[in-house]
């Protein structure tokens, strides 16, 4: 008797990347990472502390980071990102090893890999920080690179995008650009931290954490980045 079909196991990306503990992923256990797209505008502590969170929430990340955005963690941070060695570098730029997390990574240059097929099974994406061009080259489904067109792919099969632009201030052409995402589905969420959940006193990485945690309730994935409002003034300090 013939064995009945069963589906192919789940195929990791070439680049790279592991299940949680040491696990395989197949037939068993279906990977849907969350996509992270870093641009080239400043602010690289925001997706650092996007990271860092999905990987203390238990979710797998698949990693995409523009040539543009090479230079800028190389500015923000003094750390090289470098395809060859993206888990030391990635290790490094988050200030914490990798052991344990579910994470892959993409040349931004590769228009094959997965997350530029909407057939590859994702969460949804997140792009932190986004730039005026990155903005731009996913509002106008460019896909001038694979962060664009993950970005792309994630809007037309509908799923979860959310894009944080940093940049202050904004020409008409970038609002057009982020209205233009918004009615394509996007989350547009600026990198405009709150100040209510640690007060003028907060320092740089709460500022951060807060625009971290609201991407990822955005997102709706769980955390504790920052004390919630809970509608008594001067409750969180």
């Amino acid at each position: 008797m013939r064995p009945s079909w069963q589906p192919p196991p789940t195929i990791s990306p070439r680049v790279g990347g592991h299940a949680p503990h040491g696990t395989v992923v197949g037939v068993t256990e279906q990977r849907r990472p969350w996509v992270v797209g870093v641009s080239g505008a400043s602010g690289t502590p925001y997706p650092a502390a996007v990271i860092r969170a999905l990987f203390d929430a238990g979710e797998p990340v698949d990693l995409i980071v523009s040539r543009a955005a090479r230079l800028t963690i190389l500015d923000e941070t003094g750390i090289s990102f470098r395809d060859a060695h993206w888990k030391d570098d990635l290790a490094a730029w988050l200030g914490r090893p990798l052991d344990g997390a579910d994470v892959a990574f993409w040349p931004a240059g590769d228009l094959a890999a997965g997350p530029s097929s909407g057939s590859y099974q994702v969460n949804g994406m997140l792009v932190v920080p986004a730039s005026t061009a990155a903005c731009a080259g996913i509002a106008i489904g460019l896909s001038k690179d694979l962060l664009q067109r993950a970005a792309e792919v994630n809007l037309k099969e509908r799923r979860p995008v959310v894009v944080v632009p940093r940049e202050t201030p904004v020409t008409r052409s970038h609002l057009e650009h982020l209205i233009a995402l918004h009615d394509a589905g996007a989350v547009v969420l600026p990198a405009s931290p709150g100040f209510y959940s640690a007060g003028a006193a907060a320092t740089a990485q709460q500022l951060v954490d807060f625009v971290a945690g609201k991407v990822l309730d955005a997102a709706g994935v769980p955390h504790s980045l920052f004390t919630r409002w809970s509608g008594e003034l001067g409750h969180s300090r």
